[in-house]
């Protein structure tokens, strides 16, 4: 890689940031910063593949790997994606050890972690991020996007120098001037997440069946019903309308397939092996960041005076399941959150 070409660094790389580094990695000078648990088999390369059949290995030169922040130092571009509840944590690290001219960008879950990095790196330039897609471990080296989607952020002359890169990574850089409405989007799409762990099975499982569907749907239309008394732009995150997302999943399983399908032109597809990211977290025994998907609903159900009984209950849910709560089937679960909007 040439010398003057730009330093990009993924802090807190997981799949999602092993994923999108590697990629990158094949144009750029690309350091990831991760646990040795996850980037020590790495040494050799790595395999990534896609729903989309596309299969590619990067070699273990084209990229440096690090588990200690000083690995931040010359960055030019960093690209965080560590667990929201590290989002702090990060924000120290980077403070001390990265360039005051380096540009950081979240691409993290929900909609808080900007805020918490832009509090602890002021006059720096932070900016919003969204990654539609999920990404699995099929092995110690090899990792999947099993879903769709490209790389939004917030609308910045700062990225000029990074879009060629991710262009040619296959990684375009949608900008934004409404990130906001765009993470407000994408979270309540997000919501599916905690349905999904708590389901123990994958996601194309999960929405082949209604009343998993139907759950996920209480969960939306609640968020929906707070943000625009918010005052949110929401910006749909897939190829149909988000407002129109409560009552597609409340379909049939024919008519649901038959929408999905005509809506993306058939596009969508759903790999068989995907999961979401809290059900990752689960089996691996972790904590997860339930806090902020349904918390951010119910934080923001607090500001503006109402309550958000549906993403509440499920929060209770999730954490029984890190305390180790057997999966919830879908009659089980959508008559339990049926109970809470009753008494919400």
């Amino acid at each position: 890689m040439a010398a003057d070409t730009p330093k990009i660094t993924v802090f807190g790389a997981g799949m999602i940031g092993v994923y999108v580094g590697g990629l990158l990695a094949q144009h750029a000078n690309v350091t990831l910063i991760g646990r040795d648990s996850m980037l020590g088999p790495l040494a050799d390369g790595l395999r990534l593949t896609d729903v989309d059949g596309s299969d590619v290995t990067v070699t273990g030169d084209r990229f440096r790997r690090a588990s200690r922040p000083e690995a931040l130092a010359g960055a030019d571009l960093v690209l965080v994606t560590v667990k929201s509840m590290a989002t702090g944590e990060a924000a120290a690290a980077i403070a001390a050890h990265a360039p005051a001219a380096a540009v950081v960008v979240s691409f993290q879950n929900g909609v808080s972690n900007p805020d918490v990095l832009r509090a602890a790196l002021a006059g720096r330039t932070v900016l919003a991020g969204m990654v539609p897609f999920n990404v699995a471990q099929r092995g110690p080296a090899h990792f999947h996007r099993g879903t769709a989607g490209g790389l939004k952020v917030e609308a910045s002359a700062a990225l000029k120098p990074f879009e060629a890169m991710f262009s040619d990574a296959g990684l375009p850089l949608e900008q934004s001037s409404n990130i906001v409405g765009v993470q407000w989007g994408k979270l309540l799409v997000n919501l599916n997440n905690a349905i999904n762990a708590i389901s123990g099975t994958s996601l194309a499982d999960q929405l082949r069946q209604r009343d998993y569907r139907r759950a996920w749907a209480m969960s939306i239309a609640e968020g929906l019903r707070l943000a625009r008394a918010a005052g949110i732009e929401l910006v749909d995150p897939l190829p149909m309308p988000l407002a129109l997302m409560p009552q597609i999943m409340r379909l049939p399983d024919s008519l649901y397939r038959y929408v999905m399908m005509s809506a993306s032109g058939g596009r969508v597809r759903v790999d068989p092996h995907a999961r979401s990211s809290m059900a990752d977290d689960l089996a691996r025994g972790r904590k997860t960041e339930v806090d902020y998907l349904q918390g951010e609903v119910v934080r923001l159900a607090e500001r503006l005076g109402r309550k958000a009984p549906v993403n509440a209950r499920l929060v209770e849910l999730v954490r029984k399941a890190e305390a180790g709560a057997a999966p919830v089937g879908p009659e089980a679960l959508l008559g339990d959150l049926k109970i809470a909007a009753r008494k919400g």
